[in-house]
């Protein structure tokens, strides 16, 4: 697209030299800063790229101020605005959730919308130093990369998106278009027309001629459990040093303060700990679910609670692992946490708080 909108630019800028200089009085030669304007796009080699870098840490702050608020905190979208983090495992679903952790196939792709477009409404008005770092800590939030990874013009390269391998070029010949041939105006289908794909999960396609009048066939239990997220959540401002226990792998528990990060926006641990967006977590690993005082739960917590539900390092871990799947109607909007060791060291470091 970007190559073909570069082509059009050079015909039209080609097309305006000519007839300048044959004395219509139109137009004019562009001058190299106008052409460098735009000029741009980055391909998927990283060519184009400026000078600058970034990480997920600063990219955080950045994202939080400028594009949260559309986007939700952990890229879950607001209202309904684009979701940007999640969707692992979904493509081959009914209702697949793409999302640049999901689907996207280029780096180059999430860096020159990010710079080209965002943020809304105040297009082209980060510098690359932003850029990078918003484009990183959207790769960490879909676990792609560590939160300390510098990403820059010489680190590019080292990215490897989730589903690179998961485009192929169309082998199929080239459709005719209906300036090549005559186009049919009647009984172009021999034989009889038959249904034989339909759109499941949006149910827009019927299965029979009478109208059952039921609107909710053919919706997914996920759909009818999506809610929409806060679209604004205050960033927590206190990150504890956790009190060092004997029976503790230290090790963890330091890499478990970094994957916490990921949950300060609405959850506090250590001393004055206090509930937020959710509950505070001091003491929740062998705790019993929704039993935090003073905090108020869903419904679905309310259930599962009231059903004795423990929070176990188990029970944990398959809920970090996918919360919407683990306790279905739950309000919390983070997508989960997709390295099985950055649960275990998030759930090694919340056994340091009592």
């Amino acid at each position: 697209m970007l190559k073909f909108l570069n082509l059009a630019a050079i015909a039209l800028l080609a097309t305006t030299a000519i007839a300048h200089a044959e004395g219509f009085g139109l137009g004019r030669i562009a001058t190299p800063d106008e052409i460098a304007a735009w000029d741009i796009d980055v391909r998927p080699d990283g060519a184009g790229l400026p000078e600058g870098s970034g990480n997920a840490v600063d990219g955080e702050e950045i994202y939080a101020d400028k594009c949260a608020a559309c986007h939700g905190d952990f890229g879950e979208g607001a209202g309904r605005w684009p979701v940007l983090a999640g969707g692992q495992d979904t493509l081959e679903g009914d209702d697949p959730v793409k999302t640049i952790g999901s689907y996207w196939p280029y780096l180059s792709t999430v860096w020159d919308y990010v710079n080209r477009a965002m943020p809304f409404g105040e297009a082209q008005s980060l510098e690359p130093d932003e850029v990078y770092a918003i484009t990183a800590y959207l790769l960490y939030m879909n676990d792609v990369i560590d939160d300390d990874f510098e990403l820059s013009r010489e680190s590019f390269g080292e990215v490897e998106m989730p589903n690179a391998d998961g485009f192929f070029e169309d082998q199929r010949p080239d459709t005719p278009t209906l300036a090549s041939a005559e186009p049919c105006m009647s009984d172009c289908k021999p034989g009889p027309v038959e249904i034989t794909m339909t759109a499941r999960v949006l149910n827009v396609t019927p299965e029979s001629d009478v109208d059952t009048g039921d609107d909710t066939a053919g919706i997914s239990e996920t759909d009818s459990s999506v809610e929409t997220a806060e679209a604004v959540v205050e960033v927590a401002k206190i990150e504890e040093t956790p009190k060092a226990e004997p029976s503790l792998d230290m090790a963890m528990v330091e890499a478990g303060a970094k994957a916490f990060r990921k949950c300060k926006s609405c959850h506090q641990v250590g001393e004055g700990a206090k509930n937020k967006t959710g509950p505070m977590l001091n003491g929740i690993v062998g705790h019993p679910v929704a039993a935090i005082e003073g905090f108020k739960y869903s419904k679905a917590f309310q259930k599962v609670g009231e059903e004795g539900l423990v929070w176990t390092e188990a029970e944990l871990d398959a809920f970090l692992t996918k919360p919407k799947k683990h306790i279905k109607g739950t309000k919390m909007s983070f997508a989960g946490v997709r390295k099985e060791e950055d649960r275990a060291a998030l759930i090694e470091y919340l056994k340091s708080f009592e």
